[in-house]
């Protein structure tokens, strides 16, 4: 029997353990490559938020009170159920998100891999001692930081949920998720089921797609004390100005424009390999997405050329019926304002080498060549199956104009020579750098952020970013005999 076969979840959310109905009533699932209704999904309201987080809070103190090994072992169970049910809940991405089939498998391999790694976290150091002038056993231990909210979005749900919620719950938080009201199944619906098979006691992981007034609700609310956002930079400004002024903490994952610089001696075909999956995987829909391409002189016109020719080729249509390289943007709203910032900057002087079409919410890989630094498909996030090129005539000409975004998440440079890369990598700031790689990578174990307007730096992968993020740090000192004082 599938994950979403033995409950009744059609029109509900996940709260304190039961799909009950949302106070803000329910809305269609719509799929983006045909229009069809999915099925029902239930919305919540901030009035949901605030029952969700005071039962997630008493859940909490049970969860965190159990011994480590069982917080293990739901983790490594999680895992294991990713990986049973990929058929389902692949076959709901698609749908669902758009994503190609080959995406879906990457979002699933990945949940799996997060589980397992966060299902280490339980059993590792959580302190230090500390030398101390008086005589005490003093030490910094780290506890959970108590409830945490996670806010992701659509257009990676599965990824870039389960990479807070998982080391979350393992550290012995109580989780309550925000999914994207567009793709709430993937990143909501489907990861509640999985933790509810795996074991995961009642309330731990409440589940609440909603609009802007939950999200401020989460931040506001009593009981949350950690904010897990990923999504676009203003939207990221906000939250953490909100969360500021609640004096919580915000982990901002936020936009990128982010660059592959092909140096003057690379391979141009490698390059063209890799520039093509850097701007058109997932429909450019990743926050890594290569938004500029800063190509040397000596190479730019016989890398537009092949770029244009290979983007041509890609074939665009409905991921669940047909063998195609990308499926549909997420919705009209998205794939217009795409639109716009081609036409935009073709009228600021950047030639349409290929693409610059759509049909429906098809948008067709698009290269565009010689585009000003000046134009919004350079200095903008465009989020979409878009390569923009620049011609650059040296390598600090590479550098300075890497280094002029406001984004900083990731950085690709392509070069025969992998230690001139690192040394060019050096001088530009980013939270990710790959050396004759596109800018798209994701491993569970790896540190991942970006700086700048890219957000506030690696708060998700890897032990030391993940017990960072979800845990705080308490002083605690221990005597034999009571001190004594002088009144």
């Amino acid at each position: 029997m599938g994950l979403l076969d033995s409950v009744d979840w059609q029109g509900k959310i996940f709260k304190n353990g039961e799909w009950t109905t949302g106070r803000g009533g329910d809305y269609p699932i719509v799929e983006p490559a045909t229009g069809a209704e999915l099925g029902r999904m239930g919305l919540a309201t901030a009035e949901d938020v605030a029952e969700a987080g005071a039962s997630a809070a008493e859940a909490q103190k049970r969860w965190a009170a159990l011994p480590h090994t069982a917080r293990a072992a739901v983790l490594r169970k999680a895992g294991d159920l990713w990986q049973q049910h990929a058929a389902e809940i692949s076959g709901w991405n698609v749908r669902e998100v758009g994503a190609v089939p080959g995406m879906a498998g990457f979002a699933l391999h990945v949940a799996a891999e997060e589980c397992y790694e966060a299902a280490s976290l339980p059993s590792r150091p959580h302190g230090e001692l500390l030398p101390s002038e008086q005589p005490r056993l003093s030490m910094a231990r780290r506890v959970p930081a108590g409830v945490v909210a996670v806010i992701s979005p659509f257009n990676v749900p599965i990824i870039l949920g389960i990479r807070s919620v998982a080391p979350a719950l393992a550290l012995g938080n109580a989780v309550v998720l925000k999914p994207d009201p567009r793709t709430a199944v993937t990143g909501g619906t489907l990861m509640a089921r999985v933790f509810e098979e795996a074991g995961l006691p009642p309330g731990v992981l409440q589940v609440l797609p909603g609009g802007p007034d939950v999200g401020e609700a989460l931040i506001t609310d009593p009981y949350i004390r950690v904010i897990s956002f990923t999504g676009s930079t203003p939207v990221g400004r906000r939250i953490g100005e909100l969360a500021g002024r609640h004096l919580k903490r915000a982990h901002l994952e936020l936009g990128g424009n982010s660059a592959l610089l092909i140096l003057d001696d690379a391979d141009v075909d490698a390059a063209v390999n890799l520039a093509a999956w850097g701007s058109f995987f997932n429909q450019g829909q990743i926050c890594m997405t290569t938004g500029r391409h800063l190509v040397a002189d000596r190479l730019y016109d016989e890398f537009v050329q092949r770029l244009a020719d290979k983007a041509g080729k890609l074939p665009v249509g409905d991921p669940a019926t047909d063998q195609v390289a990308l499926g549909p943007i997420i919705d009209a709203r998205q794939r217009d304002k795409i639109h716009g910032l081609v036409t935009a900057s073709a009228g600021q002087g950047a030639t349409i080498a290929a693409g610059g079409t759509y049909e429906d919410l098809f948008y067709r890989p698009t290269v565009l060549a010689d585009v000003p630094i000046a134009a919004p498909a350079f200095a903008e996030e465009i989020f979409g199956p878009v390569a923009p090129i620049t011609r650059v005539s040296s390598v600090e000409d590479a550098v300075a104009l890497a280094s002029a975004s406001e984004y900083g998440l990731s950085l690709g440079i392509v070069t025969r020579d992998v230690m001139r890369g690192l040394a060019v990598a050096e001088q530009i700031p980013t939270g990710i750098v790959h050396i004759n790689d596109q800018t798209v990578n994701d491993e569970a174990n790896a540190p991942f952020g970006g700086v700048r307007a890219s957000g506030t730096g690696s708060r998700f992968g890897g032990a030391a970013a993940n017990i960072e993020a979800f845990t705080e740090t308490r002083w605690i000192t221990m005597r034999g005999e009571p001190a004594t004082y002088p009144f």
